[in-house]
């Protein structure tokens, strides 16, 4: 086996290890809220943490979230070198596919950030001014994660990063498949603001 595969299959790995750790169910349990899957929509993500009504937990969640995507990256480009891109699937699948919890996860927007920084900086401030922009002006989180998600792959085109855009397009449909419902309230008019109880 050459070092290219096995820093491959090592980084996936690694990768999906990061990516399944659940820190929005272990954070809300260890602070006594309970099992997060519980509640609300029944998501281990931000969203649903904030819906316990801390706020500070939920922030805590999304930033956890985020760097275990962009660690995975760092990892391999630093020590797995041909790995990175083995390393971005892997922690966004851990993520919305964790073995730990019968592979029920979280919807993934955090963990993509995360993954899109690691993979190329410019990448993650367009992901993140267009989520962060997008909260901002519809206060809808699904609003904010399937717009952020669309301009992933139009981001790595725009800085000649077409090795990037075949995973990144997959994360993308994946994270809209994952937000079928969302999408069906928000055709519906019934999605609901941040904050609210109901997903």
């Amino acid at each position: 086996m050459t070092t290219f595969w096995l820093n491959t299959i090592i980084a996936l790995v690694l990768g999906y290890g990061l990516g399944s750790i659940p820190f929005g169910l272990l954070l809300t349990k260890a602070a006594g809220g309970g099992d997060i899957r519980s509640i609300g929509s029944g998501n281990i993500g931000a969203t649903n943490v904030l819906r316990t009504g801390r706020k500070g937990l939920a922030a805590l969640t999304l930033v956890l979230d985020l760097l275990k995507g962009f660690a995975a990256v760092w990892v391999a480009n630093h020590l797995l070198p041909g790995g990175e891109l083995a390393a971005a699937a892997g922690a966004f699948f851990g993520h919305l596919y964790p073995v730990w919890l019968k592979f029920r996860g979280g919807k993934g927007v955090a963990t993509y950030a995360g993954i899109m920084f690691g993979l190329f900086w410019q990448g993650g401030v367009v992901y993140a001014i267009t989520w962060i922009g997008a909260l901002l002006i519809f206060r809808i989180s699904s609003v904010g994660g399937l717009l952020a998600a669309l301009m992933a792959p139009i981001a790595a085109a725009y800085f000649d990063r077409y090795d990037l855009v075949p995973l990144l397009c997959a994360c993308t449909l994946i994270i809209f498949w994952k937000h079928q419902s969302n999408i069906r309230n928000l055709v519906n008019g019934t999605e609901p603001k941040i904050g609210k109880s109901k997903d």
